[in-house]
């Protein structure tokens, strides 16, 4: 059975560094449910992806975190990758760009390092979730009950630790934004 999101649109924050994997995935899961979903950045041009600790492709940015609202998007995801997750996390459009799906029940969907910026901007407290191994202590000092699962979900949150669960992401995300 094949799930229609036809009309749903979904912003992927990222910034150069990100695992290429995490973003093409659930960009290419959600495009074939029909939903439209938009590569979201600091700056116009392209962002750079690596393949764990080799440099990947580059993509084109849709719209940056100062030129999008969340309320044009039915969720947001945010992949991993140290660099993408370590620059992103202190950038405040970006942090202003998650509380407010988080404020309006927006899934947000994070993956291995994604986590960060959620951390970082205070959404993690009370949450259950699950994250790249290197971020359980990040992830506990915030508030978070981390726990070692391919996908958590705890209220509009999922999270998943790495490449290998980005089947059992996207199974969940899209699943989320159909209910």
């Amino acid at each position: 059975m094949s799930t229609s999101l036809k009309g749903k649109r979904v912003a992927l924050l990222v910034t150069d560094g990100f695992e290429q994997i995490e973003l093409t995935g659930p960009k290419q899961a959600l495009e074939q449910a029909g939903a439209i979903a938009e590569i979201v950045s600091a700056k116009l041009g392209q962002v750079k992806g690596w393949h764990h600790t080799d440099p990947g492709d580059s993509f084109s940015v849709d719209k940056t975190f100062d030129a999008i609202r969340i309320e044009d998007y039915d969720a947001v995801v945010l992949p991993g990758g140290v660099v993408n997750a370590d620059t992103i996390r202190t950038d405040e459009t970006a942090q202003g760009l998650v509380k407010d799906a988080a404020r309006a029940n927006k899934p947000i969907a994070v993956i291995c390092h994604g986590g960060w910026l959620l951390a970082s901007a205070g959404l993690v407290k009370g949450k259950t979730m699950t994250s790249w191994p290197s971020l359980t202590d990040d992830l506990k000092n915030a508030g978070a009950n981390w726990i070692d699962q391919d996908v958590v979900v705890d209220g509009t949150l999922i999270s998943s630790r790495k490449p290998d669960d980005i089947p059992a992401f996207n199974k969940q995300l899209i699943a989320s934004l159909a209910a």
